[in-house]
């Protein structure tokens, strides 16, 4: 993250002509604008004094900005101005590694938990379970630069089960697949919007509530075998999918 500095002073005035969580988001994107990524931004209690405003207006109108992506939070840091979130282009699939690589970025991932333990309904349906083998359970946070994206859970078929000798930290899940013999090559499944869960609120950085981009997909082998069920949680300030539709 690059070093915080605190963004100019404004010298715009709450108006009795306009509503005062108005004035504030114009002077905050005024900030913005003037600012690097990573500016600090004036503090609630700073809002609420430069403008005479309650803190829970001057709340509202940073979480606007954070849900466009415009800035993020830093618990017991402050509000900062953020980069333009990442845009991921459809139809090519990418392991997040390969992604972040792509970008001249580093990727990285803490490990929040590993083992075995037995599907449920869903898991043997997706990945097509046929005896009683436990599943690969892997849970990550993923970085970029050391700055959180997305939190993932993962879980493999027992055959997979060599994965846990892995280096999953710094290393790539996809390409330790491959080694396996399973080249991921085609993924299918969904993505919509979902509240932020207490978990999100700790690893992602965001308000307890927030809407986030959750991606729910199975991924499958060049034999078309079920190899991957994957639930992603992305940041909503640090992530975007662009789409391409055709008639």
């Amino acid at each position: 993250m690059p070093a915080a500095r605190k963004a100019s002073p404004t010298t715009s005035r709450p108006t009795r002509s306009r509503p005062r969580y108005a004035v504030i988001d114009e002077a905050l994107r005024e900030m913005i604008v003037q600012g690097r990524p990573g500016d600090r931004l004036p503090s609630e209690a700073e809002m609420c004094e430069r403008f005479g405003v309650s803190r829970m207006t001057a709340r509202g109108v940073v979480d606007r900005l954070e849900n466009l992506g415009m800035v993020y939070r830093v618990k017991g840091s402050g509000t900062f101005i953020a980069d333009q979130p990442m845009h991921r282009p459809p139809g090519t699939l990418l392991s997040f590694s390969e992604d972040m690589r792509s970008r001249g970025l580093t990727p990285s991932s803490r490990v929040l938990r590993i083992g075995q333990e037995q599907p449920d309904e869903e898991t043997r349906r997706a990945l097509s379970l046929t005896d009683d083998r436990p599943v690969i359970v892997l849970q990550r946070l993923r970085l970029a630069n050391d700055i959180a994206m997305a939190s993932e859970r993962v879980v493999l078929p027992g055959m997979m089960a060599a994965v846990l000798a892995e280096d999953l930290e710094n290393g790539s899940l996809h390409e330790a697949m491959e080694r396996l013999g399973h080249r991921p090559v085609v993924a299918r499944g969904t993505l919509r919007p979902e509240a932020a869960l207490e978990e999100d609120v700790e690893l992602l950085g965001v308000g307890l509530g927030t809407p986030l981009l959750v991606e729910h997909r199975v991924v499958h082998d060049g034999d078309d075998v079920p190899i991957e069920q994957t639930t992603t949680r992305y940041s909503p300030s640090r992530y975007v999918f662009d789409i391409e539709l055709r008639r």
